[in-house]
């Protein structure tokens, strides 16, 4: 068992606990958003976190982190922008505008100061300012590859000097490759498992449903 402090009060978990295994056996309640609970979507259970042994606070998930002894965290809420990049996939029906269409939607994009802090911001180690960079000069598929196992955390966006919003400018990379060519193939596999009742969805389960 370890002992930790999660949003001020002190907890004990065994060690082989997440923090979000942690925070539910102590009896606290969760909050809207955490998708691997069957609410919102993944990449919302973002933390703050600080090891006993280190002075530098991280950016992480509370749901892939392992609970350490002395460690304190707390819980990220997502500060929502006050402009939002608008697009309509059904408008891009030539792969010649891409590049063009890209920076219409973020134009922010190309100001990019290099200072790396997405980079240090992101969960999953992605190299996020390469992935903008790339997006830049019209490299989108590469630019979609780098962005291939972002969870929408939003951590590179709240960190970001420029309001670039880096995580959704990878998600248009990636819509726009799936648009005007082959989609993915495992896409393609699980929307015919779920069209001919392989994959059950139950509507009733708990969770299943966004809180209105």
């Amino acid at each position: 068992m370890v002992r930790l402090i999660v949003e001020g009060r002190s907890i004990t978990a065994p060690a082989t606990s997440s923090i979000l295994q942690a925070y539910v056996q102590a009896g606290e309640t969760l909050v809207e958003g955490v998708g691997c609970m069957g609410q919102g979507v993944c990449g919302s259970c973002r933390v703050m976190v600080r090891r006993a042994d280190q002075q530098e606070v991280k950016t992480q998930l509370a749901c892939e982190t392992v609970v350490e002894d002395g460690m304190q965290v707390s819980f990220l809420d997502y500060l929502t922008p006050s402009s939002r990049h608008s697009y309509r996939m059904e408008d891009l029906t030539d792969s010649w505008q891409a590049p063009r269409k890209l920076l219409e939607c973020f134009p922010e994009a190309p100001n990019c100061r290099h200072c790396g802090g997405c980079d240090r911001a992101c969960p999953k180690g992605l190299d996020v300012q390469r992935g903008v960079n790339l997006a830049v000069e019209g490299s989108l598929a590469a630019a979609g590859q780098v962005f291939d196992e972002c969870v929408m955390c939003n951590l590179c966006t709240v960190a970001c000097p420029e309001y670039i919003r880096p995580n959704h400018l990878g998600l248009f990379a990636r819509r726009m490759i799936a648009s005007l060519s082959l989609r993915p193939a495992d896409l393609m596999r699980r929307l015919e498992q779920i069209e001919h009742g392989g994959m059950a969805i139950d509507f009733d389960a708990p969770g299943a449903r966004p809180p209105r």
